[in-house]
């Protein structure tokens, strides 16, 4: 048996799976996500510590900006790709990344204005 005839199976089953990875379409979303998530770890601990009286002011900003970048990058795919549910598009990558981006908008916003208040 030559090389050529054992990778035969191989060949045929990459052929059948087709684009095999992440692409764009599940990337984007995905990465929007885990900015936004960010911003929420960012802005729980400037929520705990505008609580504290120890302020934190930049975390707080730094929230409100990567949960407003998650939502408008998961509104932008959202809003470009095409296709349902389940089509690997990353239309519910795009909602989920809408949603935690604003959960970290809130927790900045909440931080910013406590941070105000105790100085």
């Amino acid at each position: 048996m030559n090389s050529a005839t054992a990778l035969t199976p191989v060949r045929t089953a990459l052929a059948l799976a087709g684009d095999i990875g992440i692409g764009t379409g599940r990337f984007v979303p995905t990465a929007a996500g885990v900015v936004g998530l960010l911003g929420v770890v960012l802005g729980w601990r400037a929520l705990a510590r505008a609580r504290g009286g120890a302020g934190g002011r930049r975390g707080s900003v730094a929230a409100v900006v990567a949960g407003l970048v998650a939502v408008v990058v998961g509104g932008v795919h959202l809003a470009n790709s095409a296709g349902g549910f389940g089509t690997g598009n990353g239309r519910a990558g795009a909602i989920v990344a809408m949603v935690v981006g604003l959960v970290a908008t809130v927790l900045g916003g909440l931080a910013v204005v406590r941070s105000r208040r105790t100085g």
